[in-house]
């Protein structure tokens, strides 16, 4: 089974939206979170994604793995910093981890992350 992390993002944001519609006051609040935990301080955004992507690989979540590829690519991330990650998740996150990191290389080439 090959996964479209493309598909499954568009899919995901399309029920997000609705929840943004039906629970405002929730959604608000999960987005003021995200932007608080998010922003640059002493970890900048692209080692908060890092750390994001690998909690990811290892809580099972297509949709988190490709949300958080995405960011990657677009801040500029490397396949090596990227693959160092995914050896992390897979180092703490065993077998399991291992099958979702190659997931993760998937949405990496997908998103158009760069070959080096």
């Amino acid at each position: 089974m090959s996964k479209n992390y493309h598909d499954i993002t568009k899919q995901i944001s399309s029920g997000i939206r609705t929840l943004r519609k039906d629970i405002p006051d929730v959604m608000a609040g999960f987005s003021a979170m995200a932007q608080a935990a998010g922003k640059d301080g002493a970890l900048d955004k692209k080692t908060k994604e890092l750390v994001a992507l690998g909690i990811a690989i290892s809580t099972r979540c297509d949709g988190c793995i490709g949300f958080h590829t995405e960011a990657l690519v677009k801040l500029g991330c490397t396949r090596a910093e990227f693959e160092e990650t995914l050896g992390m998740a897979v180092y703490m996150g065993g077998g399991p981890s291992l099958m979702y990191a190659g997931d993760a290389m998937t949405a990496w080439e997908q998103y158009g992350g760069a070959a080096e």
